[in-house]
């Protein structure tokens, strides 16, 4: 797979991929319902447009040709030279391949002038923690509000960059 910017032609295809990746790690912790409920929202084709035209963004898809086996979005924060890491997902049956790395990769080259790296991620996904601390990445802190607006647990986890 290849590391891409998104465009609008990509939107309905990075929808499924976040749909079934979310089902396929959070159900078993947050119910199928409440998963339903937060891909409707913040996975829905209107909210992932507004990323493709976001300042200071990088919306990132990794292609085959034929599929999209994962995605990334990250943008520029208030603070100086820190980027804040809002999606990196890979698809369940496109994970442990390298797709997660060479996105983080692309996100990480894509913001020359950025020195930090920050992320949140769910206290119950070991996985995906275990994947930014193979890459890096060291918790720096804790939030009730994973996204700004879940209500859900997060840790935050930073890299220096640059």
């Amino acid at each position: 797979m290849f590391v891409r910017t998104a465009s609008e032609r990509d939107l309905a295809a990075v929808r499924a991929l976040l749909v079934e990746t979310w089902h396929a790690t959070y159900d078993a912790i947050y119910g199928v319902e409440r998963v339903t409920e937060i891909t409707g929202d913040w996975h829905s084709i209107a909210s992932l447009r507004t990323r493709l035209t976001r300042p200071n963004s990088e919306f990132l898809v990794a292609d085959d040709g034929k599929r999209l086996g994962g995605m990334a979005f990250a943008a520029a924060t208030t603070e100086p030279k820190i980027i804040l890491l809002n999606q990196l997902y890979v698809h369940p049956s496109c994970q442990r391949q390298g797709i997660g790395r060479a996105l983080l990769e692309e996100v990480e080259v894509s913001f020359p002038e950025a020195l930090t790296l920050r992320l949140e991620v769910e206290e119950v996904n070991t996985v995906a923690i275990a994947f930014y601390r193979s890459n890096g990445f060291l918790p720096t802190g804790k939030t009730a509000d994973c996204g700004g607006r879940s209500g859900l647990p997060a840790l935050i986890f930073e890299k220096t960059i640059g």
